[in-house]
């Protein structure tokens, strides 16, 4: 550890981060961006704001900020490590070391940091919150728009945006000699990471000016802060807090913690940052050839088996969905129900006898490889019903527990991957489901949430022990792939319930929803890759025999530029249906190997739940753009403007439908008009 902090400039071509110091001695962020103003340092704010018992909390109280350790925290050197910057600050009273860990990616705006506390001091120190970034000095709330993303059962992906200063009161200046305690407030709830809210947020100048963008990448609990300090605004990004979430750690003398990592991107404009935080995104997974081939894949449940597979239903329909052109074919839930009520009896994952009588399940996943594709099966691991013998069969602390008592949650236990027996247990399960039956695809639910979490021995607090379960399920799944490296997993919780940005570096696919509605869902398959790159972002497509051809073209071509989850009851389909579906599946096939590394823009803007139009785009780096653009109501004819290719010669060729006579679309130089006959109806289009 070397230097000095003040006037250091770190970063790369896409981002720079220079530091100042304030007159308290506390080294802070004064600008980000590769050019920008550089702000006083007295506007900025301290690099962490942290709580802990009796240090007290600072002037604002549970803001998080400008909290009384934090401000205590001076600068001890820096080190450089590839594209990776860490900054030391040190408490003398408590000896308490902070490292500040960023990460910069070259040629992209995009900023993770995290923070590592390590107690060096001779007592325990008992911390209640730290942040994993902590950034002042933006532009004033006047001029600013906060944007956040509902994210509920079958809603999901709802962004909606206000003026910040609606929510940051201007109490005028030097009220009480300090700025307003008002803030902007969101928080993760339950070990569902984003049921309520995407674990994301961000910021617009109005006007069409800089756009502030991010995620916290925690499988757990979440918090993330505006406000207002100097006339400007601050941003702070936390993992789970004592306040929101009772997640708490007690430190040893020599003891570590690390928060969650955070990314923030910056662009001009919303889009141009979401651009950045896809291309992060997709630079700090785990490496597949999922991500690059895309396949098809066939799920049984939405709107056909509905849980309730059995030899006599899958034949016909696995032969289907090969004639169709689906690559993979999932057996959902119910495949290993021998009763009438599974719910509450789980946890063995054994194939039903009654179910599958010709053979068992392997001559269904044999039949499903006999007709050219990959088997996939669903699986709930992380739960145990009450009624399974591994309910008695595994060790009281294997389960989340509080107060000595094994917590029960709609009939169900929830295993705790910390322990030796429960990791064993789905090792055992895997290992016979992949490496005994052939499975290739795991779909991943979980439909069960616990709040505030568990507490096992060592842990402190439950938001603690469910943070810690969260990491362990995230390493189980990592260690997985390394036994498997093809198997692909698809995470679901519910459909979108944990989308976070922690386990999609680690799955291969995301659900993006549990929605049975056809005409419900473009909402939510247009906003989709806001929290996943479009090659992982699973949308249904569950065309039916009794639907009309619109409706048919429309339940396909919402999913054309994400990932196609086909199901529906194609073996019941007439010829004329069947056409319909190889020939949306037959165009997804042309355009995919380009959704690998495209960019998404919504050029009406992030849709309203109740909008008749909506559009999604996605811009290849050196190549076509793609739109895709649904009408559930209004006029025939719209005009979509498309900014990246104004003023360029541009043809507009309609892919889907393919049908004459089904929509049309021309240039006119700084967009695209498109006409759409009947209601439902999608387009999808490609500029080049």
């Amino acid at each position: 550890m070397t230097g000095t902090v003040d006037g250091l400039v770190w970063g790369q071509q896409g981002l720079e981060v220079e530091f100042g110091v304030a007159s308290d001695g506390t080294p802070r962020v004064v600008r980000l961006g590769t050019s920008g103003k550089v702000v006083d340092p007295e506007a900025a704010l301290p690099m962490v704001e942290l709580t802990a018992f009796g240090q007290g909390s600072g002037w604002s109280g549970p803001r998080f900020t400008g909290t009384a350790l934090g401000n205590r925290l001076r600068y001890a050197g820096h080190s450089v490590a590839g594209d990776s910057l860490t900054l030391e600050l040190h408490d003398a009273g408590t000896g308490l070391t902070a490292f500040v860990e960023l990460t910069s990616f070259d040629g992209l705006p995009v900023l993770r940091s995290r923070v590592r506390l390590l107690n060096d001091g001779a007592e325990p120190l008992v911390v209640q919150s730290v942040s994993s970034l902590v950034l002042g000095g933006l532009p004033s709330p006047d001029v600013l728009d906060v944007h956040r993303a509902r994210n509920d059962w079958l809603a999901e992906c709802r962004w909606a945006a206000e003026p910040l200063r609606d929510a940051v009161a201007d109490i005028g200046a030097d009220a009480h000699q300090h700025d307003s305690r008002a803030a902007y407030t969101l928080t993760g709830r339950g070990s569902w990471p984003t049921d309520g809210h995407l674990a994301m947020g961000a910021l617009t100048e109005r006007g069409g000016g800089r756009a502030w963008l991010w995620q916290i990448e925690s499988p757990a609990g979440w918090r993330w802060d505006l406000g207002e300090r100097e006339h400007g605004t601050y941003l702070a990004l936390n993992g789970p807090t004592d306040a929101a979430h009772q997640w708490r750690v007690r430190l040893a003398p020599g003891a570590e913690f690390t928060t969650v990592p955070v990314a923030l991107a910056v662009g001009a404009g919303f889009d141009a940052a979401m651009g950045a935080l896809t291309s992060y995104r997709r630079a700090v997974r785990r490496p597949h050839p999922d991500h690059v081939v895309l396949p098809v894949v066939f799920n049984d449940y939405m709107n056909t088996l509905m849980g309730d597979p059995t030899s006599e239903k899958l034949y016909p329909l696995i032969d289907a969905a090969a004639r169709a052109g689906a690559e993979y074919f999932c057996v959902d839930s119910g495949w290993y129900d021998d009763d009438a009520g599974w719910w509450d009896g789980v946890g063995e994952w054994e194939p039903s006898v009654r179910r599958f009588p010709d053979g068992g399940i392997q001559r269904v996943l044999a039949r499903i490889r006999e007709r050219g594709m990959v088997p996939g099966l669903w699986l709930e691991p992380e739960v145990v019903g009450v009624r399974s013998p591994v309910a008695s069969a595994l060790p009281p602390e294997a389960f989340f527990q509080r107060d000595g008592v094994r917590l029960t949650e709609q009939g169900r236990h929830q295993l705790d991957l910390r322990h030796p027996a429960a990791r064993a247990h789905l090792d055992r399960t895997v290992d016979r489901i992949v490496g005994g039956w052939g499975v290739g695809y795991l779909k991943l639910d979980y439909n069960i949430v616990i709040d505030p979490g568990t507490v096992a021995p060592g842990d402190l607090a439950p938001g603690a022990g469910l943070l810690g379960h969260g990491h362990a399920y995230l390493d189980w799944l990592s260690g997985v792939l390394d036994r498997y490296p093809g198997l692909v997993i698809e995470n679901c919780a519910s459909g979108g319930m944990r989308m976070d940005g922690a386990t999609l570096a680690v799955a291969q696919l995301q659900s993006t929803s549990d929605q049975q509605d056809p005409l419900r869902y473009p909402p939510i398959a247009a906003s989709a890759p806001t929290a996943a790159p479009p090659e992982q972002g699973a949308v249904w497509a569950y065309p039916q025999p009794e639907f009309s051809d619109e409706l048919i073209s429309f339940t396909l071509g919402g999913a054309l530029l994400g990932r196609i989850h086909l199901s529906g009851h194609l073996d019941r389909m007439t010829d004329h249906q069947m056409r319909l579906v190889r020939e949306a599946l037959d165009t997804y096939r042309v355009i995919r190997s380009d959704l690998a590394h495209a960019l998404p823009f919504w050029p009406l803007g992030l849709p309203g739940w109740g909008d008749e139009w909506l559009a999604l785009g996605m811009r290849v780096p050196g190549g076509p753009s793609y739109l895709s653009v649904w009408r559930r109501g209004g006029g025939g004819e719209l005009r979509v403007p498309v900014a990246h290719l104004a003023g360029s010669a541009v043809r507009a060729e309609v892919l889907h439908p393919s049908a004459v006579g089904s929509g049309a679309a021309v240039w006119e130089g700084e967009g695209v008009r498109v006409s759409v006959g009947g209601v439902p109806g999608v387009l999808l289009v490609r500029l080049s």
